[in-house]
């Protein structure tokens, strides 16, 4: 598993115990507690502030002549859960990812919330593992150079928002479910036009899984 992940992610590890705990949930540490098993989430908080640094870095150089306030819309839209989920789905991350029985029957492997944490947690091992360097060229390539220049601007509900006051509407978002602990929990949202579902999605927050649900709406629409 960790040579095939490693091509992927086109990164060589000195230490594969990183990249192991980084792929790791917690619904699958706690399965294997007596084994000493560690699950991502210390990885991911690394990997989020590295993922912070770089994309702000990128985003200050790229545009000289923007405000700090709209640098970070757009990193907030460049960094944001389903952004992130795309890039693991691009590197085929979720296969590799270990899961408890329960999670991965209940479809944790196509979770944004479950695929973005581990995004972060593969930067956070990569940077312990290489240095920010190694960590910077990941994000770089993987993360935000794959991203499209549109997406870097608009979020996604506000671009659906958009596409939809031309058909004289508007979009309302229902919260369906709300699941897990308080500290890890998972909201699932739908994205409502005139009584009618056009995007499910999930997330971390409310928020995210509202964009995520916008996205769906969205990639409806272009189909």
């Amino acid at each position: 598993m960790s040579e095939k992940l490693e091509q992927a992610i086109e990164y060589r590890f000195h230490n594969r115990d990183l990249l192991l705990t980084a792929v790791t949930h917690t619904s699958y540490a706690n399965e294997h507690r007596k084994e000493g098993c560690r699950h991502n989430e210390r990885l991911e908080f690394l990997g989020d502030a590295v993922l912070e640094i770089i994309s702000s870095e990128y985003l200050f150089l790229k545009y000289p002549d923007k405000e700090e306030g709209e640098l970070s819309k757009i990193r907030a839209s460049m960094v944001c859960e389903p952004s992130l989920a795309k890039c693991a789905r691009d590197l085929g991350l979720p296969r590799y990812l270990r899961l408890g029985k329960g999670e991965d029957r209940m479809g944790g492997r196509r979770k944004d919330s479950i695929t973005s944490d581990a995004t972060e947690a593969v930067i956070g091992a990569i940077y312990l593992d290489g240095g920010f360097e190694e960590a910077k060229k990941f994000v770089m390539k993987h993360i935000l150079l794959d991203l499209q220049e549109e997406d870097l601007f608009v979020d996604d509900k506000t671009r659906l928002q958009e596409l939809i006051q031309e058909q004289n509407t508007r979009v309302e978002y229902k919260l369906l479910a709300e699941e897990g602990p308080d500290h890890n929990k998972t909201f699932r949202c739908a994205a409502v036009v005139d009584g009618k579902t056009i995007g499910i999605g999930s997330g971390r927050t409310k928020k995210a899984a509202e964009q995520s649900a916008a996205l769906e709406a969205l990639q409806q629409f272009k189909r």
